[in-house]
């Protein structure tokens, strides 16, 4: 019998495993990728008897993939809040799916583990962009300004790795970011300790970020803005945080950014309005490759001639 552990290499999949294996510690497979790495289901082929943990990835999206694992008799556990579509009615899945636009990946698993690590659950929420969820578990915890600036900060960084064409653009492979993060108990034990790698997760942030700071709109009105970054690995590391950061910005207004990706297409992030958080996962599935959930979704490879199509896709669907 093998036990899988299955996530998204962004701040809300690998958070919330970090909960789940500190509370409940096991000796497992580990399956994970770059943030848009999303079909992970598919290169997997469990047995009668596995276990599969499945965290922070669309049912919908790796369907073909969890239907023949379940078919051989693995028993798969699912926690997501991404679109999913219909969840398919089998004694060896259990799911803690909710799609809405104000929970995560993280926050689920600290109400499955009731609250037993809620401080990585509000580092995931940070990095998935929910503030106010994030905020709101912290004033629970009576948490200090400066603690909630710290997680805040993990947060960002530890998504902001996730970002990349490929593996080769990350500062850490997302399964050894986990493993470096898993002995530590809280993120505060992480973020003090100087042999950690915190510092470097700062530093590469900020120097990505730095690059940002003149970035003009290639397409603006008063509802959408559409960024093209430079063909660069420091535009692809930065193009997820980027698009949270212009939301946050401007929370009437939705943003799409777009980085170049290894195929000679563009990948998009995309951005549901911040003070109207819908519609993001609905745009990126009309074309291949493309999903996420309502306030926050992307598209994985665009043709460059397509770059007209989906303004005019992105105009209609938040006019």
């Amino acid at each position: 019998m093998k036990n899988i552990d299955i996530f998204n290499g962004d701040a809300d999949g690998i958070c919330a495993l970090l909960q789940l294996r500190q509370v409940k510690p096991l000796e497992t497979t580990l399956v994970t990728g770059i943030k848009r790495d999303i079909n992970l289901l598919e290169g997997v082929n469990a047995e009668a008897g596995d276990k599969l943990t499945v965290l922070d990835i669309s049912l919908d999206k790796n369907r073909t993939g969890l239907l023949r694992n379940l078919q051989s008799g693995a028993d798969v556990f699912y926690v997501d809040h991404h679109f999913c579509g219909e969840i398919p009615n089998n004694d060896h899945l259990t799911t803690l799916i909710d799609t809405d636009a104000n929970i995560c990946t993280s926050l689920l698993m600290n109400q499955y583990l009731d609250n037993q690590k809620y401080l990585w659950a509000i580092s995931g929420a940070f990095g998935d962009n929910l503030k106010v969820s994030a905020n709101n578990l912290a004033k629970q915890q009576q948490l200090s300004e400066t603690q909630v600036a710290q997680l805040n900060e993990l947060g960002i960084y530890i998504n902001y790795n996730g970002y990349g064409a490929d593996i080769s653009d990350l500062h850490f492979a997302p399964d050894q970011l986990y493993q470096n993060l898993l002995p530590y108990q809280t993120p505060f034990d992480f973020i003090a300790d100087k042999s950690s790698n915190f510092e470097q997760l700062k530093s590469g942030y900020k120097e990505d970020n730095a690059f940002v700071a003149d970035l003009k709109s290639d397409y603006e009105t008063d509802k959408i803005a559409v960024f093209i970054l430079p063909d660069a690995p420091w535009a692809r590391r930065i193009s997820g945080i980027y698009s949270n950061e212009l939301v946050n910005q401007y929370p009437d207004r939705a943003h799409a950014v777009l980085s170049h990706n290894k195929s000679g297409g563009y990948l998009i992030s995309v951005r549901a309005p911040l003070n109207n958080k819908t519609g993001a996962d609905e745009l990126c599935r009309q074309f291949p490759g493309g999903g996420g959930r309502k306030a926050a979704a992307g598209i994985n490879h665009l043709e460059i001639s397509d770059l007209d199509g989906f303004i005019n896709k992105f105009s209609k669907q938040f006019k």
